[in-house]
């Protein structure tokens, strides 16, 4: 039931407490006290709205940012992640695997304003030993959702076809 309800919450944030109690065969009361204990406990961070930005007229840049780094004694990688996320440039880090330790999402004005950050600020972070910056050119599909285009048939019959 658990994860039924984070995953309705996950896949649309706009569903209402009655559509989620209707959805769950759960009472409206319920369901209000299920959210207010997962946002206390913080497993619901926040809400969030995906919207395509490349039909606005708002301009910008996506860069992924590959970062390898020496883990400090005792915090390992935890200090430098706290030192990169408060950057309000960034968007999201992860810790990885492979040949880099993280992976930095920043979204920027002009591809000037990206090169700045890893410059002025990225780079001269202690135990960091190098950076690898790519540009995204296009999306395709972000957290589920396919960019620029319509299914043209997602499985279900509809009426009139």
């Amino acid at each position: 039931m658990e994860n039924k309800l984070l995953s309705l919450l996950e896949n649309d944030a706009t569903l209402t407490h009655e559509q989620l109690a209707k959805m769950l065969e759960k009472e409206v009361g319920d369901i209000k006290k299920m959210i207010l204990e997962y946002e206390k406990q913080g497993v619901i961070l926040g809400y969030k709205t995906l919207i395509d930005w490349d039909k606005t007229s708002r301009e910008y840049v996506t860069a992924i940012i590959e970062v390898k780094t020496t883990p400090q004694p005792e915090r390992g990688f935890d200090r430098i992640a706290e030192k990169i996320y408060n950057y309000p440039e960034v968007e999201s880090l992860y810790l990885i695997s492979g040949g880099f330790d993280f992976a930095i999402i920043i979204e920027g004005k002009t591809l000037r304003e990206v090169a700045l950050f890893v410059a002025e600020k990225l780079s001269p972070i202690s135990h960091i030993q190098t950076t690898s910056t790519h540009f995204v050119l296009r999306r395709y599909k972000d957290k589920g959702v396919i960019y620029g285009i319509k299914p043209e048939h997602d499985g279900r019959e509809t009426f009139g076809e």
